[in-house]
């Protein structure tokens, strides 16, 4: 849903921007003024004095000027920082072995890997995504353990089983990956 939001956003900013930016220049070349035009000739100015002092001398004018400004960088910046920051991973070249190479879409490979990891002995549940570049991702794995469950041996288990099959399937030097462990916490039952 977010790029979707990014593209439309973004569209519509630039046709903006376009329709504005493109009347400006034209006004300023001498085409005829549109009815919808906020001024009345090209040599009208965009702030005229008593339009940018009117509210100089005022106490509040100043402040909320500067806080609707921080929040448009604030909000700009958050905006910036969603579109930059991928989650996933959305494909991982794989390697045929003859010069080419192949795609593999991202999600494929988080699914099995999640799947094979929910396998493992005392594993009871998992969740995987990959990140990275798609000459070298980064596996980060969350495994949720049984009570009874050492973490080295499920760590060992997962590491030489789901993390390197993953790895030689998809034909990777390297598949480094973060593992982060928590306990499974049951609640009580009644015994009747």
């Amino acid at each position: 849903m977010l790029p979707i939001a990014n593209r439309v956003f973004l569209g519509l900013m630039g046709l903006v921007l376009l329709v504005l930016g493109g009347s400006v220049l034209a006004v300023g070349l001498g085409a005829p003024v549109p009815s919808w035009w906020i001024h009345d000739s090209k040599h009208d100015v965009l702030l005229s004095d008593a339009e940018r002092t009117r509210w100089h001398d005022e106490g509040w004018w100043w402040p909320v000027v500067i806080a609707a400004l921080a929040v448009l960088l604030l909000l700009a910046l958050w905006w910036l920082v969603a579109v930059l920051r991928r989650r996933r991973l959305a494909e991982v070249l794989v390697d045929t072995g003859d010069g080419e190479g192949a795609l593999l879409r991202g999600r494929a490979l988080e699914d099995v890997l999640t799947q094979e990891a929910a396998h493992v002995d005392g594993v009871d549940g998992a969740r995987a995504h990959l990140k990275g570049h798609r000459r070298t991702p980064e596996a980060h794995v969350r495994l949720a353990l049984e009570p009874h469950v050492d973490p080295g041996t499920a760590l060992t288990d997962f590491t030489t089983g789901a993390l390197a099959h993953a790895k030689r399937s998809a034909g990777l030097e390297s598949l480094p990956a973060e593992v982060r462990l928590r306990g499974v916490k049951h609640g009580a039952e009644r015994v009747s």
